[in-house]
Formats: C-alpha cells, sequence, structure tokens
C-alpha cells in the first residue's frame, strides 16, 4: 500500500505542478457551471405565456366568453378541466394558477348587488408578482366582455330582455319594486336597439372597439397553493452536475496524458526499472487520479454551497455519487491513455471521445431540456449517468434503490475500461 501511495503522491504533485493544466481541471469547469447557470437563470423567470387552469362550474354563457376572453391573451395559456386536476397542477407546479368560475357568474344579482365571490384564483403564496399580474389579466377580460355586451346591439339586447325576464320572475320583489325596474329595462333595451352604440363608447360609428371601465366588476377570492418541490430550486442545481462532469473530463485527460508523457520520457522505463510490479504501477496511478477526481469534485461542490446554496437531503447518496463518478472516470483514463503513442495522439482521440460522450451525456445541454431521441442516445454516455447520480442526490430526491441503476453503470463502467486499458498497457510496454 505504501508503495501505491508513494507513486501516486508522485503523479499529483507532477499535476499540482501544471499550472494550465490546473486550470482545465478546476477554473475551466467553474466558468461552465456559472456561464450556464446564469444563461438558464436569467431565462426561467421570463416566460412568454402564464399556463393557468379554468375550472368551469357556472357552465353558462357567460362564463364561456369569459374563458374565451382569457384564451385570446398572448399573455395567458388556458386548459379547462375539473377542480380536482387543476389543483394537482398547480401543487405540481404544472400549471402557475388555476381560476374556479362559480355559479351565477355574469347574471344580474352578482353583476350589480355585489354578492358572492364570483371566482376564485388559486396560486402558490410565493408568486405574489404572478399572482397580481393575473387578477389585473382577469380584471381587463371581464370589463372587455362587459363592454362587448352593453355596446353590442344584440348582445345588449339579449342581456337587457333577460335581466327583464329575471326581475318577472324574482319572487322576492314587491310589486311596486318589479314594475319600476321592468319599465326602466325595457325603456333601456329598447334605447339600446335604437342608439349608435360606437358613439356611446366613446369613438365614432367606425370604431366600436374604444370605452372605458364601468368601474365593476366580479369578486375574487385567492386560495394559497403551496407548490410541491419536484424539481431543482436553481438553475446552479442543473449547471454544478455538469461542472463536475467536466471536471472528471480534465481530470482524465490529464492523467492520461501523463501517462504518455512519462513514457516518451523515459520516466515509465525507469519506474519498471525499479522493484515494483506492473499492477503497483497502473494501481498506484488510478489511486491518483482517482484521489484527485474526489478532491476536484469536493472543491466544486463546497463552493457550490458556500455561494449558491446547493444542498443535499441525503450526503451520503451524493458521497456515492462522486466516488462512483470518479472511478468511472478513472477506469476511462487508463484506456484513453493506451489510444496512441504520443501525447498528441492521446490528447486528440481522448478530447474527442470526452466531448462526444459530453455533447450526447448531458453535459452541454441539459438531461431535462433534451427531446426525447436525445434521451435515448444519450443511455451509451457514462456522462449521461453521472450527471443523473448526482441531480439524483442532489435535486431529484432518489431513493437508495433508484441510485442503484447509474451508480451500478458508472462502476460497471469504470471497471471494464481500466480492465481492457491495463491489458493493452501490458501488451503494450510489456
Amino acid at each position: 500500500m505504501r508503495t501505491l501511495l508513494i507513486i501516486a503522491a508522485k503523479d499529483l504533485r507532477l499535476l499540482a505542478r501544471d499550472r494550465f493544466g490546473l486550470f482545465w481541471v478546476l477554473a475551466f469547469p467553474l466558468m461552465m457551471a456559472l456561464f450556464f447557470g446564469a444563461i438558464f437563470s436569467g431565462g426561467s423567470g421570463n416566460r412568454a405565456e402564464m399556463k393557468i387552469v379554468v375550472v368551469d362550474e357556472a357552465q353558462s354563457e357567460q362564463s364561456a366568453a369569459f374563458a374565451a376572453r382569457l384564451d385570446s391573451s398572448s399573455a395567458l395559456r388556458v386548459t379547462v378541466s375539473h377542480a380536482d386536476s387543476a389543483r394537482l397542477l398547480v401543487r405540481t407546479g404544472k400549471a402557475v394558477a388555476y381560476l374556479i368560475v362559480h355559479p351565477g357568474f355574469g347574471s344580474l344579482e352578482n353583476m350589480f348587488a355585489g354578492n358572492g365571490t364570483t371566482l376564485t384564483v388559486g396560486i402558490d403564496p410565493a408568486r405574489k408578482a404572478e399572482g397580481g399580474y393575473l387578477q389585473g389579466l382577469l380584471m381587463e377580460a371581464w370589463f372587455s366582455m362587459m363592454q362587448d355586451r352593453f355596446f353590442n346591439p344584440s348582445k345588449s339586447q339579449r342581456f337587457l330582455s333577460n335581466v327583464v325576464e329575471q326581475i318577472e320572475s324574482d319572487t322576492n320583489m314587491n310589486a311596486g319594486q318589479r314594475e319600476v325596474l321592468t319599465g326602466f329595462f325595457g325603456d333601456l333595451e329598447q334605447f339600446m336597439g335604437q342608439v349608435d352604440t360606437g358613439v356611446l363608447a366613446g369613438g365614432s360609428a367606425a370604431d366600436s372597439g374604444g370605452g372605458a371601465s364601468t368601474g365593476l366588476g366580479p369578486k375574487i377570492e385567492v386560495e394559497e397553493v403551496v407548490r410541491q418541490q419536484s424539481g431543482p430550486r436553481s438553475s446552479w442545481e442543473i449547471t454544478f452536475p455538469q461542472a463536475l462532469m467536466w471536471a472528471l473530463i480534465g481530470c482524465t485527460a490529464a492523467f492520461a496524458i501523463s501517462i504518455v508523457s512519462e513514457h516518451t520520457r523515459g520516466t515509465l522505463l525507469r519506474l519498471r526499472l525499479a522493484p515494483l510490479s506492473r499492477a503497483h504501477l497502473l494501481a498506484g496511478k488510478g489511486l491518483a487520479c482517482f484521489l484527485f477526481s474526489i478532491a476536484v469534485c469536493s472543491l466544486l461542490l463546497l463552493f457550490a454551497k458556500l455561494v449558491f446554496g446547493i444542498s443535499t437531503p441525503d450526503p451520503v447518496r451524493l458521497a456515492l455519487a462522486v466516488v462512483a463518478c470518479a472511478g468511472c472516470f478513472t477506469g476511462l483514463m487508463m484506456l484513453m491513455s493506451v489510444l496512441g503513442k504520443t501525447e498528441q495522439a492521446v490528447a486528440g482521440a481522448g478530447w474527442a471521445i470526452m466531448l462526444v460522450m459530453s455533447m450526447t451525456g448531458g453535459g452541454m445541454v441539459p438531461l431535462m431540456a433534451m427531446p426525447n431521441w436525445m434521451v435515448t442516445i444519450s443511455h451509451i454516455s457514462p456522462v449521461k449517468w453521472g450527471i443523473l447520480a448526482l441531480e439524483g442526490a442532489i435535486w431529484r430526491g432518489f431513493s437508495y434503490s433508484e441510485m442503484a441503476l447509474p451508480l451500478g453503470v458508472l462502476i460497471g463502467v469504470g471497471v471494464a475500461a481500466f480492465t481492457v486499458g491495463a491489458v493493452i498497457f501490458r501488451r503494450v510496454h510489456g
């Protein structure tokens, strides 16, 4: 064991002296995390549409018209569902809010007497800005519908005719009130049939779209729906697993090139002349790569926790993910070191392979943002399984049984790659 530690310490000292190599192992992954994290955090709060779910309990002409008005807004994306489903969609974050249109919406008593709540908005209390914006859109749609109802001759006459029918059928109203109101709305119905509604609305006869609001509106009750945390809490929780993969790729390339460099400079020959077996030599280099990979990942995670508040529900699962990733890329390091006989050949082939694995495995495009066909291709990349293991420990909430698959793939790839690389190394340098 002492021999392995001596060889590992030698390789670590050589890497520490290579400042340019340390840049690609430490600084470059951190720059990638900060760059993509800033991009994703800037775009997440500026969405073009707000998704809401409408629950139409009124099932009336007025409620249907109101839902249609909301759907026509470029700021909203409206779907219709029942109350339980709407609450679930908001609670799980698949919709911003739900809107319940209660029975009696748009009726005479609710319009003029203000009795009862006609609309209920359910939204996460943490989304106060979006809630206020949504209420403004609701009032805008309401007044637009009312203006269209009063200043459209056919709609206004039909509405006033319905008002007269409601008054005549109201048994709680005395005869004197009924006579006065029936006469008033009857005369108003005739007036609306004769007047130039475009002028009445405040524009010209040719422009009947203008007009101010009536000052009336539905009562809106707000229900608090606390959203369940089912995704990343910030963009940094997406980008730092990617950064760890880039750090491991940098470690893999640096140690693979160092093995070839020792061969071309004769250092490897002097090590073989020492009282060391090939197993000790390979194991020592693998241990150095493994320990340095864990150290780099630990530093990046510590930085993420202190600066961006990234945490994990279970540190044990995160530790298992880091160890499995380090073991996997240590094996890939050994395989990469035998891809050529010169430093240029190993560097070119190694980085080309690693870039392809990174592009297909989520190192450049987050796994959660990939299309389905790309997710299928990503299964062949160890980078995908490394990111999945890290995300599972940080924000996906994987159980130990769910962690078993990505951890098993990483360990299997690492063992297989190290074995193949060691066999080829013995044949080439035997």
